[in-house]
């Protein structure tokens, strides 16, 4: 998962249940026509081998799924992955997970947390690549899907949802296991589809894990600055005198850089490979480092820590600018052995997927740190993103669709803000850690998970366990009902 800044919320409904006739015995997968196997999963299709148990399919998926206009009678071949290694079968309404795929091929996104789900649960698992990404590709290729706004414009949260339902609902159909419940799980974008998912078709899908998934940081329901003040505590927690370095070298920057040969001598200081051209760039790159360490500050990297023993672990006497680029070098995105440190380009791309959702609706209000954090410096100027997403895409940022109330069975977990901090019913429940980071329970479990992880999962799985419990109970009920009814 990229570095992502993603939110919203949901809608309190009713819990609807699909049942229908009872699930019969199937040989699966039976394919209808709309479904067939991949020629072949290779690496020049996804970059990844698959491994064993795991089958790769194409649906023919719908273009539009809100419009009538003839060409939103168009489909796409959307990928998506089969195990049924787990499954007790349709007939024992064993539970199918869905994995919802976000910005990334679905084939990266494999192994970890929901197989073991899936293997304690008698589980299908099902996990569905997101439009516009990997090998799911409208109008057949990526130049042809990222030509311009009007072949972009069906990228949406919106539609990819619409897929999600589609497509499980075809799935279930085709093995005969329309009385199954559907449990989905993702991760940051992912998890926010994942609850979306569960609020705007309950009829299809029962409940959903959500890890790490800032659906709160639309329409200023939670502070602007909000991700930095998380990233920021994460460093003064660590180490204030991290912390006050950190805070204090946004200004030397500026300051060196702006005396005759000062951008040089910063390119020499941070060992850039190419030279710089302005400050804003060098902060800019130092900043995705820190966001990213916290972020992503996991057992047994711990990125937050190797930054800060760096820049407190230099020479005594060593200045500001020498501490700092001592923790880029330690991070990540430095050192490794490399000669040079290549300094990333902010600008947005017309070829890309992400860059097309962050100009159109997930736009997130990521501004001034505030002088209580260590990015007092560096804001975020989204007046800028309006222009650059209007000068690449010839589009303006807009807020986000998706409603502020909430709908029943969602779990989420997460430390962020802008995440759901408090249970928000029995069936709407935050599972919340002031350890771990991004999207960390969804992992594969270790032997060397510490005691509060492994809590985490366990509080998890009683949850799941409890959903399909109810499921189950209600679809008895309703079985017993009809045959005293016939």
């Amino acid at each position: 998962m990229g570095l992502q800044f993603s939110f919203q919320p949901l809608l309190s409904i009713l819990l609807l249940l699909l049942v229908t006739a009872t699930c019969v015995s199937a040989t699966y997968p039976p394919m209808s026509m709309r479904f067939h196997r991949t020629k072949s999963v290779t690496k020049t299709d996804s970059l990844v081998d698959l491994p064993p148990d795991f089958v790769a399919y194409n649906y023919t998926q719908t273009l539009d799924h809100f419009n009538y206009n003839p060409e939103s009678y168009a489909t796409f071949q959307q990928k998506y992955v089969l195990n049924f290694k787990y499954w007790g079968g349709p007939n024992t309404s064993s539970p199918i997970f869905v994995y919802t795929g976000a910005e990334d091929p679905i084939t990266f996104q494999i192994t970890g947390f929901i197989v073991e789900l899936a293997s304690r649960f008698n589980g299908l698992l099902l996990y569905i690549e997101h439009r516009y990404y990997g090998d799911s590709m409208p109008f057949g290729s990526e130049d042809e899907a990222f030509k311009n706004a009007s072949t972009f414009g069906y990228l949406s949260s919106t539609q990819a949802l619409a897929d999600y339902a589609q497509l499980i609902t075809d799935v279930k159909k085709n093995l005969s296991a329309e009385n199954c419940p559907v449990i989905a799980v993702g991760g940051s974008y992912g998890g926010m589809l994942s609850s979306w998912l569960r609020l705007k078709y309950p009829h299809i899908v029962t409940g959903a894990l959500a890890s790490s998934a800032p659906i709160l940081y639309f329409d200023d329901i939670t502070p602007q600055n909000g991700y930095h003040v998380v990233v920021t505590n994460d460093f003064r927690e660590y180490s204030e005198s991290c912390y006050n370095t950190i805070k204090q070298s946004w200004n030397e920057i500026d300051r060196v850089g702006a005396v005759a040969n000062g951008l040089q001598d910063l390119s020499r200081i941070f060992s850039t490979c190419s030279p710089l051209d302005s400050t804003q760039k060098l902060k800019d790159h130092i900043s995705l480092v820190y966001v990213i360490s916290a972020q992503y500050d996991n057992p047994p990297e711990n990125w937050v820590s190797k930054v800060c023993s760096a820049i407190d672990g230099t020479p005594q006497g060593t200045d500001i600018l020498g501490r700092v680029a001592a923790g880029l070098n330690a991070s990540f995105l430095g050192g490794g052995g490399r000669p040079c440190n290549y300094i990333s380009d902010f600008k947005l791309n017309n070829k890309s997927a992400w860059d097309w959702q962050t100009c159109t609706e997930m736009v997130m209000p990521i501004g001034h740190g505030g002088n209580d954090t260590m990015f007092e410096a560096w804001p975020f100027d989204l007046n800028n993103l309006t222009r650059t997403c209007q000068a690449v895409f010839g589009v303006t940022p807009r807020p986000h669709w998706i409603t502020t109330e909430f709908g029943g069975h969602v779990s989420f977990f997460f430390k962020h803000l802008h995440c759901v901090l408090q249970d928000i019913s029995d069936t709407v429940v935050a599972v919340y850690t002031n350890e771990g980071a991004h999207g960390l329970d969804l992992s594969s479990s270790s032997p060397s998970d510490p005691d509060w992880l492994v809590a985490q999962r366990d509080k998890e799985i009683k949850i799941i366990q409890f959903w399909i419990a109810e499921y189950n109970a209600r679809l008895s009920t309703t079985k017993i009902g009809n045959k005293v009814g016939s």
